[in-house]
């Protein structure tokens, strides 16, 4: 069981991480944020064996006002139970052309935080594949799947949320041609 003391340093912890991620990933205003997460390693336990509501919604309150103030847009991937389906906003699905998907996650098939997602979305749908411009991998979730191409690692100013290991990645555009190119290096 999470103490309130642990759960107001994983929400800030998060904010953190995410801060550190946004100084590095290029994003724009209505651009799409992936975050995949595990409750259970932000405990210590293994992946999937303790899922903890009241975690994954320390990590939202944490993210939300980050992406917000960046007008940024979230995208919460669900665990392996639901092929790592995402939860988005209904406007951020019709703004992509992102096709719903019929399904309601719950704390063991979905995971804690895609649940928590759902329930404090203003109008939340399920989507099976996002293209995101930067990712939060909280906890080992594998969220490269849902990421732009190309993703590039992020090497954050913090490591770990609670227990768990933080990844992060941003996205450039790809590099074409030859050796005779030259390439934009802001895009970078």
């Amino acid at each position: 069981m999470a103490t309130e003391a642990f759960l107001h340093d994983v929400t800030a912890q998060t904010r953190e991480a995410m801060e550190s991620l946004l100084s590095q990933a290029k994003c724009k205003p209505g651009d799409l944020v992936v975050v995949g997460c595990s409750s259970s390693e932000v405990l210590g336990s293994k992946i999937g064996t303790a899922s903890s509501p009241g975690v994954a919604q320390a990590i939202l309150d944490g993210l939300l006002p980050v992406l917000s103030q960046h007008g940024l847009r979230l995208a919460a991937q669900c665990c392996e139970h639901l092929n790592r389906a995402l939860i988005v906003e209904r406007s951020t699905a019709d703004a992509f052309g992102y096709e719903a998907v019929n399904v309601v996650p719950q704390p063991k098939a979905g995971g804690s935080f895609a649940t928590a997602a759902y329930h404090t979305f203003s109008d939340p749908v399920a989507v099976e594949h996002v293209r995101a411009r930067a990712g939060l991998d909280i906890g080992g979730t594998l969220i490269g799947m849902h990421l732009a191409h190309v993703a590039v690692p992020v090497r954050l100013s913090r490591r770990q949320i609670g227990e768990a290991i933080v990844l992060a990645a941003r996205v450039r555009p790809k590099f074409v041609g030859g050796s005779r190119a030259v390439y934009d290096e802001a895009l970078l």
